[in-house]
């Protein structure tokens, strides 16, 4: 695809931080704002909802004008859970509206027909600039409510509203919905799914029935979200759709509307035209946990905890050798959360395993390769705190390792398997067939997986390094490889015999691969 100019000459936008690319656009394209009139929502231009707070990337840009629509005729859609920092007493829900309304809210309550609580919601809009001859002008309304004070292991029903919407009206019963908070203690057994790089069409929403099957009690999305940005490189030259981020948000909807579904960031999710950071789209368009090490400009940053498992989100732009528009950004300062973090849930008594995820992929031969910043941040404090198990993204594969140690295989884990990070290592997940275009494997090289498996064999690779050259290795830990759309789901079981049961399902629902992580056991 051709992508079109717009004004930093390809060399010079190579070498341009997010931050410069932010700058540049703002002073280039601030006499280009117009609004998309409500005739371009009606013939589907804009279908978003708002909000402007902590985070939100809309600097500069004055408060929306509420929509001289009556509310009655605004309908929210894109409903989207997320855990506060404490799953078991805080919940947050989030939607959109295609034009700016009065008073939004959310109703709540233990029955769907009491729904007594009503609680204000946060208006968060995005304005994402024309470009002549390219694009038009879009304007988008996120809306954002936060729960507090729940009850630990309880059901709750909600529905969404503005003035003139109410959706304890008979007429919007259907649109009332549940979730239902973290047990106060470690559940006998849990289950959760995960895998990155969904985009939107016919694929990624396939895996929604498979996952809503699973009856998973959060949902990890590894990164590139949606593929607003289809280019990827971080780069104010990438192309551009905002509206895809509606037509993902409906998409999500039959599930991130009961299951929390917790995101981080890829590559794809650097969006310039919102923040110096490239992250004000996703801290307007997501309620994530606010205890990162700086969720104001890290919004894909946080950990939380539900029964015996923590689990920690990154952003790998800081540390990617293969893509460096952020490489950096944070000054270190993200990594020394990552290890004040990881020790903090080591030291807990109730958490037997502890879950990281992230976009780019510390081991795969896949066509992105591995990401040697990855490995030289992060991996020696994923072994200084024995992390139980790796969720990456960024290749559109399924891929799994045997055990790692010392970047050797520690142990192999066959299908079946079952491993212990504190003797062997720790087993790294490349999850990446959530719905987006597939990748393939090195020429030669065999997939294998459950009811399939190959020979192994030494795999040629590479790994990027910091002068962002591709170095070539020869690799014994790819255990599975699998070219298909698929997810993971974990199994945590608690007690005397805590241990994760891992699968891999593809689309069809027919499992790929499982093995166990034990602690001792």
């Amino acid at each position: 695809m051709e992508i079109p100019d717009f004004g930093i000459p390809p060399r010079l936008a190579q070498r341009m931080s997010m931050a410069e690319q932010h700058e540049y656009l703002r002073t280039r394209l601030s006499r280009r704002r117009t609004l998309v009139t409500a005739g371009a929502v009606a013939g589907g231009l804009l279908t978003g909802c708002s909000s402007s707070g902590p985070g939100a990337a809309t600097a500069g840009h004055p408060a929306p004008a509420v929509s001289r629509v009556p509310g009655a005729f605004v309908t929210p859609f894109g409903r989207h859970l997320a855990f506060g920092a404490d799953p078991k007493t805080q919940m947050r829900i989030s939607w959109q509206v295609p034009l700016a309304v009065r008073k939004p809210y959310v109703r709540v309550g233990l029955r769907p027909d009491d729904l007594g609580r009503k609680v204000e919601a946060e208006l968060r809009d995005l304005h994402t600039p024309e470009l002549k001859g390219v694009r038009a002008a879009v304007e988008q309304y996120y809306l954002h409510a936060a729960l507090d004070g729940l009850r630990p292991g309880t059901t709750y029903y909600y529905g969404v509203g503005h003035e003139g919407f109410d959706p304890a009206a008979p007429r919007h019963r259907r649109t009332i919905h549940s979730f239902r908070t973290a047990p106060a203690s470690p559940p006998e057994r849990f289950v959760f799914t995960a895998f990155g790089d969904q985009g939107v069409g016919r694929d990624a929403a396939a895996n929604n029935p498979v996952l809503l099957r699973q009856n998973p009690a959060f949902h990890l999305h590894a990164g590139d979200i949606c593929y607003a940005d289809p280019t990827g490189r971080g780069q104010e030259s990438d192309a551009f759709d905002a509206t895809q981020w509606d037509l993902f948000l409906k998409q999500t909807e039959p599930v991130a509307r009961s299951v929390p579904w917790m995101v981080t960031t890829g590559n794809h999710d650097m969006e310039a035209w919102y923040s110096p950071d490239g992250y004000g789209g996703q801290a307007a368009r997501f309620f994530l946990p606010d205890n990162g090490f700086d969720p104001r400009t890290a919004p894909g940053v946080y950990a939380f905890r539900y029964g015996n498992v923590g689990v920690v989100a990154l952003d790998a732009n800081d540390v990617s050798y293969e893509i460096p528009a952020n490489l950096g950004y944070t000054d270190g300062r993200q990594t020394r959360w990552l290890d004040r973090t990881l020790g903090e849930l080591r030291a807990e008594a109730d958490i037997d395993f502890v879950v990281v995820f992230f976009h780019h992929c510390a081991y795969s031969t896949s066509t992105h390769g591995s990401d040697g910043g990855v490995r030289a941040e992060w991996l020696p404090l994923f072994a200084k705190h024995q992390v139980d198990l790796v969720v990456n993204g960024h290749n559109h594969v399924y891929e799994r390792t045997d055990a790692i140690r010392d970047g050797e295989v520690g142990r192999p884990v066959p299908v079946g398997g079952s491993t212990d990070p504190r003797r062997d290592g720790i087993v790294y997940v490349t999850a990446g067939g959530g719905g987006k275009d597939l990748y393939g494997f090195p020429a030669g090289v065999k997939e294998s997986y459950e009811g399939n498996v190959a020979d192994r064999e030494p795999v040629a690779a590479f790994r990027w390094t910091r002068s962002r050259l591709a170095r070539q290795e020869v690799v014994e830990w790819s255990r599975v490889r699998y070219r298909g759309f698929s997810f993971l789901v974990v199994e945590a079981v608690s007690g005397a015999a805590a241990r994760l049961k891992v699968s891999a399902l593809a689309q069809s629902g027919e499992r790929i691969d499982h093995f166990e992580v034990r602690r001792g056991g």
